[in-house]
């Protein structure tokens, strides 16, 4: 059996649809399944939706956060509750194509461990929107040295991987690389971005940049080493205005400078305050894991054993 992993956040006009189109293609397929859908906190009537959906179909299963905890959290939320021996993780707006689902299972019973969606078009979006979002996964890879281009967290994971992932006891997650990182046998499904048919993408260019702070500093310490290479290159302008101060003084020409030093101080000033926020935003992440309070919290299930 496989589990289906649906992280839902206001998407009320999506869940019958969803679970309706993954079941049907899913049957036809003649893959056995559970369908896992994670209510991040919805505010809409996204629970309600689930609960009817999980009524109709003994398939379908629901967990609802006491609050908005995140998609990290619903995915591994849905992860630790799964119950098949693959599980699939996709986005229940069906911009994940469905039917591609049928061919990562394909793939995982050959052998693969972890089956990669990669994205060949990402659909129509803004310029802005693509610019960042361009921008964000050529800073991510450059920073934890691995190809995030194309990734998503469109992925099948064998329940091998599944368990070694819920074993972390992390408390600030990024999936898309964790799962990456893991190892594992990999192979990838090309799928192109679709379009939505009801609702509004929670996605926006500001929550895309939030997004990629939280995620860099939580899988990376290249934002510190770039505090230690600012660092370098202002000694190395420092050292460069102290001989040329030096030659000047010597040589009776030296000017007041004045402009050149408020500079200086600003630039200096500005460096210092920008590498202890950095810092600072670094400590308060090992404040967040060393308190140990748990990812998510569940407030309620239905389907499966719970009605």
């Amino acid at each position: 059996m496989i589990s289906v992993i649906l992280p839902a956040f206001n998407e009320e006009k999506m869940i019958a649809e969803a679970a309706g189109t993954l079941s049907g293609i899913l049957t036809s397929a003649k893959i056995p399944y559970e369908l896992l859908f994670v209510d991040d906190g919805s505010t809409d009537g996204t629970w309600n939706e689930i609960r009817k959906a999980s009524e109709s179909d003994p398939q379908v299963r629901g967990l609802h956060f006491s609050r908005n905890f995140g998609k990290e959290s619903a995915m591994l939320a849905g992860l630790e509750k799964a119950k098949g021996d693959c599980c699939v993780v996709m986005d229940c707006d069906l911009q994940h194509p469905p039917e591609k689902v049928v061919e990562m299972v394909r793939l995982w019973e050959q052998g693969y461990e972890v089956v990669e969606g990669v994205k060949v078009d990402r659909g129509t979006e803004t310029g802005a929107h693509r610019f960042a979002a361009n921008s964000f996964y050529a800073l991510i890879s450059k920073a934890i040295g691995m190809d995030m281009s194309s990734s998503s967290d469109f992925k099948l994971l064998d329940r091998k991987v599944v368990d070694t992932l819920n074993r972390m006891p992390e408390r600030n997650v990024f999936f898309r690389a964790l799962s990456y990182w893991v190892g594992f046998r990999k192979t990838e499904v090309k799928y192109s971005v679709q379009e939505r048919t009801a609702g509004e993408s929670k996605w926006t260019t500001r929550s895309l940049i939030r997004y990629a702070i939280k995620n860099i500093t939580s899988f990376s310490s290249a934002p510190l080493h770039c505090i230690t290479l600012m660092g370098g290159l202002m000694l190395v302008i420092a050292i460069v205005f102290t001989v040329i101060s030096l030659v000047q003084k010597l040589n009776g020409t030296a000017a007041e400078g004045f402009t050149t030093v408020i500079i200086l101080l600003l630039v200096t000033g500005s460096l210092i305050m920008l590498s202890l926020g950095v810092i600072g935003y670094y400590i308060s992440k090992m404040y967040e894991e060393l308190k140990g309070r748990p990812r998510y919290i569940i407030s309620e299930e239905c389907g499966g054993n719970h009605d």
